[in-house]
């Protein structure tokens, strides 16, 4: 089975939200065109708690995009983003949801971040994601989305290590930096990923 996995398409990720990624939005329509060529079409969410570990605000003296350290782990600090209930959370609204048969929520645990679909960046908590597509019958995983080089990057690992057959829709995500993600995307290619266009699938 062919599976999309469209990710944190959220409206702070998009330009105007709290931590826009540039040109977020345009891949709303292209991530809409290609839904009706997979048998399975799945999202995530970023869905924080206002007191989140990874809010800069919530350290005091500390500045969005410095790097500290949590329970041994570098931790970048954000802007504060995707809170849950609030707008800035929920999937932007021209994204076409009507296909979509599961969102799971990710990053709901103050005291980690989880940029993972499938885990939280320690790898304590499964959001288990990886059991229902199994359980549906993926074998082929399409992963698209925002950003590119952070949440689309570190579900694409964990996907890898779960098990399933890997493409990264380049053309339907974002980088929140452009620049890093070329080493990013190399990576990607030397474990196996295949790397495609929307126009290609």
């Amino acid at each position: 089975m062919k599976t999309l996995l469209v990710i944190d398409v959220q409206n702070d990720f998009v330009p105007g939200g709290s931590l826009p990624v540039p040109n977020g939005d345009k891949i709303v329509p292209i991530i809409n065109a290609i839904q009706h060529k997979f048998d399975l079409v799945v999202a995530t969410q970023d869905w924080h708690p206002e007191d989140h570990v990874s809010f800069a605000s919530n350290h005091e003296g500390a500045s969005s995009f410095d790097v500290i350290e949590i329970q041994g782990n570098p931790q970048t600090l954000w802007p504060n983003h995707c809170v849950q209930g609030t707008k800035g959370a929920a999937l932007h609204p021209d994204l076409d949801t009507l296909k979509c048969e599961a969102i799971f929520r990710k990053g709901t645990d103050k005291t980690i971040d989880s940029y993972s679909a499938f885990y939280d960046n320690g790898h304590i908590k499964s959001t288990g994601l990886a059991g229902y597509l199994k359980e549906k019958g993926t074998t082929q995983l399409y992963l698209c989305g925002l950003a590119a080089d952070i949440c689309v990057y570190f579900s694409i690992r964990d996907a890898v290590d779960a098990g399933f057959d890997c493409f990264f829709v380049e053309d339907a995500s974002q980088a929140l930096d452009v620049d890093a993600f070329g080493d990013i995307k190399k990576e990607m290619i030397s474990m196996g990923i295949q790397v495609v266009s929307s126009g290609a699938i």
